[in-house]
């Protein structure tokens, strides 16, 4: 099974560096379009190859698409978060009760013990 993971990761490997191979060319990475740069003071330009346009695409998916799954997942964790409490004092209780005699308080079984 560990085989097949790294096997995986080297075909994987592989695919990436083929796409940055094949997309070596420079492209010119406007922040602004034309139309909008005459309102705007300055409108840099970067000059990049392809496949860091394309990796950095990609990144820019993933991190957005990580913050909307942890906001989406706030609800989940609070609620988590107080059955953990809950567990905790319900534990924390049932320890005190065990703790505490029975015989003393429970005034059945104090009955029982004075007729035998």
């Amino acid at each position: 099974m560990k085989y097949i993971r790294y096997v995986s990761i080297a075909i994987f490997a592989l695919a990436l560096v083929l796409i940055a191979l094949a997309n070596r060319g420079t492209v010119t990475l406007r922040v602004l379009p034309d139309e909008l740069a005459g309102f705007a003071a300055l409108n840099p330009t970067y000059d990049l190859p392809l496949f860091v346009v394309i990796f950095g695409g990609i990144l820019a998916g993933l991190v957005v698409g990580f913050v909307w799954e942890w906001i989406r997942e706030a609800g989940e964790r609070i609620a988590a978060a107080r059955q953990a409490r809950e567990l905790a004092s319900l534990r924390a209780e049932v320890a005190r009760l065990k703790k505490r005699d029975t015989r003393e308080s429970d005034e059945v079984l104090a009955l029982l013990d004075e007729a035998s």
